[in-house]
């Protein structure tokens, strides 16, 4: 008899277990509603939101700049990383490729966290004014993670809520995800502070969103509505609280961080904690460090996997300051053999010369982006740099601005924003240099002068896709864009992976 109840009790077991709805609410587990309840809550709830940017090393760790800068003509994979390179060679058969499919999920990780601060602490009692900071905060990152999904990815599917497991949203078009991006921005800017004490430092200000809202609307060539927002920064409320620093390296140096020019930049620091300077390994999720510089860095200093090409080097010798200098931004930007003019042998690389390390070898011709690099205080580099990423710089809105005039017709009134930038750099102003341009002309010029100001900062893609410069005929200085299709490599496919799961998800043209 006993036996009979076990067996009887087993089969109903098995047989309840076969109906059980899997998507049912765990009443034993904390859900996510019950975290919500102090101001401390919120803090705690906002700072998980700014945590997504060191998630390894789908953001900016370390891809975000492969796809901003090795993915367009100033670099190239140039290491031993086949996945990479092809990549970079707009080789791309595997569409759920961790480049690609991890930087789309990781934003989406971001999304969500800002979705529940966005959705939670409205309903929290706490101080009002830091209540509606904090949600202006999460509405700037939401920003953020929508502007990269839509300039890399195209039609992101826009979740505005926190996310549920059955939820299946469709694609936004290009326009839709820009809108929320700009609605999002428009909403956060009255709430968002000027500055932050030293403490808070990182946190999004009126500035930045300022700033991000006018890239947004410049990548649509919305020019009015992106002078708009720029004014703030430039000729507005704004104005008095940025300014271009005397020396240009201050601002990629650790020493310098968050200084005058920085209108956002992301936090990082070397965290001890780690029993290893390693972030390959996938389980190691958040690096409080950078690892860029560990496969940016030269070889015998790094790992060398991103390079730039020579062209670049060029673009800054077409003048010399009114010294008749070296552009300082180019020893500034690049290591390579004649970063100082005397040569290889007085060019320093990480405290031996250029000649010492790479003499006449495979590497003598190489050229590697700087910016990110720590080669003023290491002799090593690693996978935990400190050194902040000005994502957003002062001489960025300036130019932007000045493209903005330009594109409104109004070309004579956006030389004085350019000059600003060519006189820190001790160069001749644009007006004495080049008096009179027509717009399409004043635009060439300001190609250049975004390359010269910015290169190896990641938003030479960008400014490439903006221009609609993008095409097979950058093959002339980078060799990589004889495998561009125009219509197709604009894009990167959506993970197949979502598209798979997900019936409304459609995949992008001609991938």
């Amino acid at each position: 008899m006993k036996k009979y109840i076990i067996i009887l009790a087993a089969s109903f077991i098995a047989f309840s277990g076969c109906k059980r709805d899997f998507d049912a609410v765990n009443p034993n587990a904390p859900t996510i509603a019950s975290f919500w309840k102090t101001g401390n809550d919120a803090t705690k709830g906002i700072n998980a939101v700014y945590s997504t940017f060191y998630r390894t090393p789908g953001l900016y760790s370390r891809w975000m700049f492969y796809h901003g800068i090795l993915k367009s003509d100033e670099g190239f994979g140039s290491g031993g990383d086949g996945g990479l390179n092809n990549l970079m060679r707009f080789n791309q058969t595997n569409y759920n490729d961790g480049l690609t499919a991890l930087t789309w999920s990781t934003f989406y990780v971001g999304i969500f966290r800002a979705n529940q601060v966005i959705a939670n602490v409205p309903n929290i009692s706490m101080d009002e004014t830091l209540k509606k900071q904090i949600i202006a905060e999460a509405k700037f990152l939401r920003a953020l993670f929508y502007f990269n999904l839509t300039l890399y990815y195209g039609r992101p599917p826009l979740m505005l809520t926190p996310s549920q497991p059955k939820d299946m949203p469709a694609n936004a078009t290009t326009a839709q995800a820009y809108a929320q991006v700009a609605k999002d921005l428009t909403e956060a800017v009255a709430d968002l502070p000027v500055n932050y004490p030293a403490t808070d430092l990182g946190r999004a200000t009126r500035g930045a969103a300022y700033a991000l809202l006018g890239k947004t609307y410049l990548q649509q060539k919305l020019y009015q509505q992106a002078l708009n927002a720029f004014s703030y920064l430039v000729t507005g409320a704004g104005n008095s609280t940025y300014s271009l620093t005397a020396d240009y390296r201050d601002n990629f140096i650790l020493a310098k961080e968050n200084n005058s020019e920085s209108v956002f930049e992301i936090q990082f620091s070397e965290n001890q904690s780690e029993n290893t300077d390693d972030d390959v390994d996938e389980s190691r999720i958040n690096n409080t460090g950078s690892s860029i510089a560990q496969f940016f860095a030269p070889p015998g200093i790094g790992y060398s996997d991103g390079g730039a090409r020579r062209w670049v080097v060029d673009e800054f010798l077409q003048e010399k300051t009114v010294s008749g200098a070296q552009d300082p931004r180019l020893a500034a930007s690049f290591i390579f053999n004649n970063a100082n003019p005397a040569g290889p042998t007085a060019t320093m690389v990480y405290g031996q010369t250029f000649q010492s390390r790479y003499g006449n070898g495979p590497d003598a011709n190489g050229v590697w982006f700087r910016k990110l690099l720590n080669d003023n205080w290491k002799n090593q580099e690693g996978f935990r740099s400190p050194n902040n990423y000005r994502l957003i710089r002062y001489a960025d809105v300036l130019l932007m601005y000045a493209e903005c005039l330009n594109g409104l017709g109004r070309t004579t009134d956006a030389y004085q924003y350019v000059d600003r930038v060519r006189q820190r750099a001790g160069l001749s102003t644009l007006t004495a240099a080049k008096p009179g341009l027509n717009q399409a002309q004043f635009l060439t010029q300001l190609k250049h002068e975004r390359l010269t100001e910015l290169a190896g900062e990641g938003w030479r893609w960008a400014d490439l896709a903006r221009w609609g410069d993008l095409s097979p005929a950058l093959a002339n200085r980078d060799a990589d864009f004889n495998g561009f299709i125009v219509g197709k490599h604009e894009l990167y496919p959506i993970p197949q992976s979502d598209i798979d799961l997900n019936a409304n998800l459609t995949q992008n043209p001609k991938y």
